[in-house]
């Protein structure tokens, strides 16, 4: 019987991208997605990239019986947890929102993975959850034992899921969880057919500039210049490319794999997926300027809420533990940036 790997919110950017990967790596995977913010195009390009078929279902998480359902349906071995809303500025509007997808949706999945005695769970977690590591002594860059204090409603569901999974390990021995924390990820499937492709404005840094280089945005807003501690005053960040951290997806899960349980309680352990490299935002920005010919405009405009100084990772856990290290560099990502843009201007062509 054909063992699977589901991959939930498996459309949407780092979810496509892992999918390619693990076919790549010979897994064979199912998809579940709401499409709120993805399009199913990308699996069928996903398909096409790595001549696999790959089976779909549009759920959501919140949605307990069509979800036990799938595991009732496929033999699944491993999970990869990528659903959920994850822009920080929309979840200080809309926390309950958050709370309710984040959250709710995690603790139905690993509900119904405990009743399908389904071992392994990869979550997709985010450096947000350390907020603001510079008010701590020798924390940047951030390492795993670094406090954690999210400064946003965003950044607190992954901190709760976080310990859900852990309180979850405690109670259950068959539980093995691999906690990856992400950096910013950036960049594109070098073939250009997958990518970043937000609806409505985009929240992060770099599909904003390629937007504005394509044509498609007037210019980019630079939220401060005046952070102390940076070298131009603009927030310090760890870029990494999506290739690179959709690989430590296998890492962690090869790694899970490995662990025998002692029969009392479960597994759970962090790792920081990042490169280690802290970049501006006007790094970014020249970095973009060179690997594509294109100048782009830009406003400072003040900060946004729950922006912090640096985010650097300390990935030296994941390159030891894990045996991942990112490979390809900023410069890499953005012409594949670049080119995923100019080959797709308007995404997978959904109406924005």
């Amino acid at each position: 019987m054909t063992e699977y790997v589901l991959v939930t919110g498996g459309a949407g950017y780092i979810g496509s991208h892992t999918v390619v990967e693990l076919a790549n790596g010979g897994y064979h995977t199912i998809v579940v997605d709401n499409l709120c913010n993805s399009s199913e195009e990308s699996i069928r390009r996903v398909e096409e990239l790595t001549s696999t078929k790959v089976p779909f279902i549009k759920l959501d998480l919140r949605d307990q019986e069509a979800l036990d359902k799938v595991f009732t349906d496929y033999n699944i071995k491993s999970v990869i947890h990528f659903a959920g809303l994850k822009a920080v500025g929309e979840s200080t509007k809309i926390p309950l929102e958050y709370y309710d997808c984040n959250v709710t949706g995690a603790v139905n999945l690993l509900k119904v993975m405990q009743a399908h005695k389904v071992p392994n769970f990869v979550f997709s977690s985010s450096a947000t959850v350390y907020g603001d590591a510079t008010k701590y002594e020798n924390m940047i860059p951030i390492p795993e034992e670094c406090p954690t204090g999210p400064m946003s409603p965003y950044g607190r569901t992954k901190l709760f899921i976080e310990d859900i999974i852990r309180d979850a390990a405690s109670a259950d021995p068959n539980l093995k969880a691999a906690i990856l924390r992400y950096f910013n990820p950036i960049g594109a499937h070098p073939s250009g057919r997958i990518g970043e492709d937000p609806l409505g404005i985009p929240n992060n840094l770099l599909p904003f500039i390629a937007q504005v280089a394509v044509g498609r945005r007037e210019k980019l807003q630079v939220f401060g210049n005046d952070y102390e501690g940076s070298p131009d005053g603009t927030p310090i960040r760890d870029y990494i490319h999506v290739v690179d951290l959709a690989k430590g997806h296998l890492a962690a899960l090869s790694k899970l794999d490995s662990i025998k349980t002692d029969g009392i309680q479960g597994f759970v352990r962090e790792w920081n997926l990042g490169s280690g490299k802290g970049s501006t935002v006007f790094d970014i920005i020249h970095a973009f300027e060179r690997a594509t010919g294109k100048t782009i405009p830009y406003d400072v405009v003040a900060r946004r809420n729950g922006d912090v100084l640096d985010l650097t990772a300390k990935p030296t856990r994941a390159n030891i533990e894990l045996k991942w290290e990112v490979q390809l560099s900023v410069e890499q990502a953005c012409r594949d940036l670049w080119n995923w843009t100019t080959k797709n201007p308007l995404g997978y062509g959904h109406e924005h």
